[in-house]
């Protein structure tokens, strides 16, 4: 059962154990006394539980009241249905409390409180003139903090001290302290001067073992002699660029040529394209997948919704029809008969591109010779979705879009194995800082801006208004899509032809709407953020966000991107309550920044890369100590001790580096050597 538990946390073996650091610590030097607490301030209080008191306010809602005593006073600790707090909190027993101080019936409070079990022998160290640091490590509801601490105190007194495995050099260079006693620091520290210490080297170890990972990732596909080889005319951009209605980019034609030199090896590509809102990746890859046909091969493009494929396949056809490429679109939702005639030109290699959504990695789409297959918003599909496709070919190139900007600090963290292409630059005349204007409004202002989005479509243009959900959470009481469509269809704008979008509809419903929006038959859509990315309607000049305080940065700048696609200025109206700091901050950024890159940045200072981390599907959740952008410089130098190491011993089996390895391959096991599709 212990195991069972221990696995909630992700603790599998004991080397897990022991990287499940605490994260946070009470120290006594900063334990305010109970007779010192001041009324409306966050403080953390230390006493024994002298008092338990349960009683029942109401049918369904029962009170827990624990008071705890330090010597120079009482103060209660108020829960609302825990009862069961009170098992593991029980008389005698030393606690921490740390919450919002409150006076009420002349008693001193903390309501919903964090609450943390102390051991005698911390309260012994404590009680001297040496404080002492007790570590708080994440738990469950069947493992306390107390708990946990037990675990790794005897684990660390069962086993050997623990063998050093970085370079001496190394830790010379960078006066780094040893890994055993890093880690009986971090865990249980003496003062706060070797807990720094113990957080700079595994902080460190963090750094380099994922960069060692992603290079050692990176360097067996360029390792891989099977990559396609693609041979390019000289001539060919001249020919590309002269069927397109317009000029491409300096940062268009910079990505351009990044990706041919890439073709053109006889190593695999595997390179990310990111892109600013607008910029035009798309036009790159139909580039990329150009280059693929003349060098007699075929290509493929895979998007996550059919609208995408079919937005895809609309806008490259005319260029692919004056290149004489021939092309074919594969969705669901494709008639049988065409289905069919399209798979055998794709396995007779008539038919030069495809583009679709998963139903190109199913059985029964046979390429002749595939030689690139690009995927878009990569991050909606699941690995094995990638590598399906992948294999649909012998070694063929790849190369992955997204429209989400990464920061400058994250790519060498998420990304470090790939090679990434940036197109910042927008098409001239196309500019978002002067062609879009972002508002935030109040609940006050409500109709002013609908009063706006009236104007607008009653200019001939359409609108977006997205709502957070789809039906009422109780948690959260937002307004739901529901909820908004029969107030705004029937009552605010009854005029106009409205239209609703959302992610729990059908595939075929949801083209069926966004066809109509496209082709201008719906004037305003409300929608939840299932358009977020890559939806095109230049007719599209407005669009009012619900709850903007909810959505990161990068998704605002996203679904504001579904605006100003044409000529006329367009508007981005924020609805947000602007009730933390937090919202503040972020709808200050989203309103006076353009630029999707710095926004990305922000976005992480203000939010942290938890979030952002959590989206990587393997290898990176195991993240604990490294920061961003805080700790970028650093990260850069990890990632050059890194590429030295891996210089000098590309397998690391000299004897120096055995023990780097073992830990190496122990720590990134499941992930290291998986095809970067993973």
């Amino acid at each position: 059962m212990a195991a069972q538990n221990l696995a909630k946390l992700g603790i599998l073996s004991g080397y897990d154990l022991l990287h499940h650091y605490p994260f946070r610590y009470l120290d006594f030097s900063k334990i305010t006394k109970i007779n010192q607490v001041k009324v409306g301030e966050e403080t953390t209080v230390i006493g024994r539980v002298k008092e338990i008191k349960k009683s029942s306010v109401r049918p369904g809602l029962k009170l827990l009241k624990i008071g705890i005593f330090d010597e120079t006073g009482y103060i209660f600790a108020v829960w609302f249905n825990q009862d069961y707090i009170a098992q593991k909190l029980k008389v005698e027993t030393w606690v921490a409390l740390s919450g919002r101080v409150e006076k009420k019936y002349g008693l001193l409070q903390m309501q919903n409180p964090f609450y943390d079990q102390i051991e005698d022998e911390f309260m012994e160290r404590g009680g001297t003139n040496t404080a002492s640091i007790v570590p708080v490590h994440p738990a469950t509801a069947e493992i306390s903090s107390s708990r946990m601490r037990r675990l790794i105190r005897n684990f660390f007194n069962q086993v050997d001290p623990l063998s050093e495995y970085l370079p001496a050099d190394l830790l010379a260079q960078y006066d780094l302290k040893g890994i055993d006693f890093a880690l009986k620091e971090i865990h249980f520290p003496k003062e706060n001067s070797t807990l720094q210490k113990a957080k700079k080297r595994l902080l460190f170890d963090e750094m380099l073992l994922l960069q060692l990972a992603l290079l050692i990732k990176k360097g067996h596909l360029k390792d891989d002699p099977q990559g396609v080889a693609h041979r390019v005319p000289s001539g060919f951009l001249n020919e590309f660029s002269s069927k397109l209605p317009f000029e491409l980019t300096s940062d268009q034609l910079c990505a351009i040529a990044e990706i041919r030199r890439d073709m053109e090896d006889s190593t695999s590509m595997n390179r990310l394209l990111q892109g600013e809102v607008g910029s035009g990746k798309t036009i790159v890859a139909l580039a990329a997948l150009s280059m693929s046909v003349k060098g007699k091969r075929q290509g493929a493009l895979m998007a996550p919704t059919e609208v995408l494929a079919k937005q895809h396949f609309k806008k490259a056809s005319p260029v692919l029809e004056a290149m004489n490429f021939s092309s074919g679109l594969l969705t669901g939702s494709t008639p049988k008969k065409e289905r069919e005639a399209l798979l055998s030109g794709v396995k007779e290699g008539r038919v030069d591109i495809v583009f679709g959504t998963h139903a190109l990695i199913q059985e029964g789409v046979d390429f002749k010779k595939l030689g690139l297959i690009v995927v878009d918003e990569q991050h909606r599909f699941g690995v094995e979705q990638r590598l399906a496709l992948k294999e649909k070919g012998d070694q063929p190139d790849v190369l992955i879009m997204t429209a989400t900007p990464i920061p400058r600090s994250l790519s060498l963290t998420l990304y470090g194995d790939l090679d990434i292409s940036t197109i910042k630059e927008r098409p001239k005349g196309n500019d978002l800082a002067t062609h879009v204007k972002t508002y935030i409004v109040s609940e006050r202002q409500r109709f002013k801006a609908y009063e706006k989005i009236s104007q607008e479509v009653k200019k001939g243009r359409q609108a977006y208004v997205i709502c957070p959900l789809i039906e009422e959470s109780d948690k959260l009481a937002l307004k739901s899509v529901t909820e908004e469509v029969k107030k705004l269809e029937n009552e605010i704008f009854s005029e106009f032809r409205v239209g609703v979008i959302h992610g729990k509809m059908k595939s075929q419903e949801k083209d069926s709407i966004m066809t109509k929006f496209q082709n201008g038959n719906i004037d305003i859509l409300i929608s939840t953020t299932v358009i977020e990315v890559g939806i095109d309607v230049p007719n599209a000049t407005i669009i009012l966000i619900e709850d903007a305080d909810r959505f990161g940065l990068s998704q605002l700048h996203q679904l504001r991107g579904r605006i100003g696609r044409g000529s006329e200025k367009s508007y981005c109206i924020l609805f947000s309550k602007l009730d933390t700091d937090e919202a503040k901050a972020r709808m200050r950024a989203i309103r006076d920044i353009s630029d999707g890159f710095s926004l990305a940045e922000q976005d992480l200072i203000i939010r942290g890369q938890g979030e952002i981390f959590g989206h990587r599907q393997s290898g990176r959740s195991d993240l604990k100590l490294i920061r961003l952008p805080q700790d970028f410089e650093l990260l850069k130098k990890a990632r050059a001790e890194a590429e030295s190491i891996l210089k000098d011993d590309s397998t690391l089996i000299s004897p120096k580096n055995l023990a780097l390895l073992e830990v190496l391959t122990h720590k990134y096991q499941s992930g290291l050597f998986l095809n970067l599709t993973g």
